[in-house]
């Protein structure tokens, strides 16, 4: 191998990546991806398998309305299924119906696919593939062909296996890939097949890789290490079973690591962005320990590594962020240090040195006490910012609640309603309150943002994005404190608040208060300080 050679992308997204679990994209999904993986230069991007649903044949056909910057549109199909009837069979006429450039056909390499599942002698399956492979060639296509479990069927017979690709080499075949369809090679294994077919055969080598034993990604790396060149994989992993070889981590690999050139140059600074949009579509909770892309990539919380990290980021962190589009984040905890909280406090342009240029010890002792009792602040920094604020003297709250009252009914059908009761005082004035709701947090909520907006109008723009509740100590029964973290949103910014106790409703009631008051906060309103 050398660097000399160029790596093309192939992105299955939009085919394998919708077999995964719980991912179902639309047609108008599909495109949307589509037009930004093109964007971010993926070479060649399989939309689906137009013999197999509508809903793909429909891709292929608003696809072809596209004018796309550098991909190309890849329909996927099998061989055919009837040696007697090649030219006829509906799967191979259905990738030319999609009338895309390329297409990409699997052949089955493991002898015991062939034999059992098909029904054919190694030298009928060997027909098979020959003829599917150039009845498609002659029609003008440029045909990958993916060598469906060539690794288990290499293991199984070398010789069946390596028969398999010469017949779709001998059939025109542009790209051999060499598939681990069960997921279960080992690297090691992948290096020695793929450094064989490199050095048999004339074509380019692909490799396809599955993430059942967790080695997609190396098996992908060490197969471009022995020849292949061209890599195929889905944004963020997702895929059939444990999903493919990660592209938001091999892409970075193969071009901050192994310095390799890419056929289509791609923006690596947009990585993050890409992975994070393909999860929203999907309607995915992104994978906050991606590496690379995940948010805690390049996270750190020991007081230590911060210290070191703030001296010199190399020392923690195996590349720049902003490489990959990324961001350096610094998380405090009850394991946080001096180094933690200034860093923090910097990004939030509050100044907390004391007299000897450090963090006073109070606000050091205070934010671990808290974290000790359950609160986390690495996953509300709203309400880091207001304690921080606080024990500096630069905040007060905006409102403070001298009563509530909340009660809670079931009907016969199963609903449960509730009535929430406040008395709220705001510089001095009471408003007297109440409100129902769904159920006590909510009624709560509804009945806060009723009483204030007199005062503060700009809240009536508020609202709950997510609520989590985690039981800190199971072990307590329903007496167990229990974190409770809200994410709220004016529909422009958007933070999480954190309250904790033993009473749910109390520990929501705390992470609702400091929501709001943050959301004043940051509205620079004038503080009048509340007259008891």
């Amino acid at each position: 191998m050398t660097h000399s050679r160029t790596i093309e992308l192939f992105d299955s997204t939009l085919r394998d990546g919708t077999q995964g679990e719980g991912v179902n994209l639309s047609v108008d999904d599909k495109l949307r991806i589509a037009q930004r993986l093109d964007e971010f230069g993926i070479g060649v991007l399989e939309g689906g398998w137009p013999g197999s649903n509508p809903r793909d044949q429909e891709f292929f056909k608003r696809a072809k309305n596209i004018q796309f910057r550098q991909a190309k549109i890849c329909a996927f199909g099998s061989t055919a299924r009837n040696l007697k009837a090649v030219a006829s069979d509906p799967n191979l006429n259905a990738l030319l119906k999609a009338e895309t450039e390329v297409v990409s056909i699997f052949g089955k390499t493991w002898r015991l696919h062939a034999e059992k599942g098909l029904g054919l002698s190694q030298d009928e399956n060997a027909e098979l593939i020959e003829r599917s492979v150039a009845f498609l060639v002659n029609e003008g296509r440029r045909v990958i062909f993916d060598a469906e479990h060539f690794f288990d069927g290499y293991k199984d017979s070398p010789e069946f296996a390596l028969q398999m690709l010469n017949a779709a080499q001998a059939g025109g075949a542009d790209t051999l890939v060499l598939c681990d369809t069960n997921g279960g090679a080992m690297p090691n294994e992948v290096a020695e097949a793929t450094q064989l077919v490199f050095s048999t055969f004339d074509r380019p080598i692909g490799i396809h890789a599955h993430n059942d034993g967790g080695m997609a990604a190396a098996n992908t790396i060490i197969a471009v290490q022995n020849g292949a060149t061209q890599v195929q994989g889905t944004m963020n992993g997702v895929g059939e079973r444990c999903g493919n070889a990660n592209l938001s981590t091999v892409i970075p690999n193969l071009v901050l690591k192994l310095g390799l050139e890419l056929r289509h140059a791609v923006d690596l600074t947009q990585l993050t962005q890409m992975a994070n949009l393909v999860f929203e579509i999907m309607n995915l909770h992104p994978d906050d320990r991606a590496p690379f892309v995940g948010r805690s990539a390049f996270a750190h919380k020991g007081g230590i590594h911060v210290s070191a990290v703030m001296k010199d980021s190399r020392m923690y962190e195996h590349i720049e962020p902003k490489a990959v589009g990324a961001k350096q984040r610094v998380l405090v905890s009850d394991l946080s240090g001096q180094s933690n909280i200034r860093y923090k406090a910097e990004e939030l342009e509050i100044s907390l040195q004391d007299a000897d240029g450090g963090v006073p010890k109070e606000v050091v002792d205070r934010i671990k006490e808290m974290e000790h009792s359950g609160f986390q602040y690495e996953a509300a920094e709203a309400s880091f910012e207001l304690i921080l604020k606080a024990q500096m003297g630069s905040f007060t709250p905006f409102f403070e609640v001298e009563d509530s009252r909340v009660i809670v009914s079931y009907e016969r059908d199963g609903h449960n309603l509730a009535d929430a009761m406040l008395k709220v005082r705001v510089n001095g004035e009471v408003e007297h309150t109440a409100a129902d709701g769904v159920g006590p947090v909510n009624a709560l909520n509804k009945a806060l943002q009723k009483a204030l907006v007199r005062f503060y109008p700009q809240l009536s723009v508020v609202h709950l994005t997510d609520y989590k509740v985690r039981v800190l100590d199971g072990r307590n029964g329903t007496k167990a404190a229990v974190r409770v973290l809200i994410e709220s949103s004016d529909g422009t910014d958007s933070w999480s608040t954190v309250g904790v106790s033993e009473n749910i409703i109390e520990a929501s009631w705390q992470a609702l208060v400091d929501s709001l008051n943050y959301k004043l906060m940051k509205s620079n309103i004038s503080n009048k300080n509340i007259e008891k």
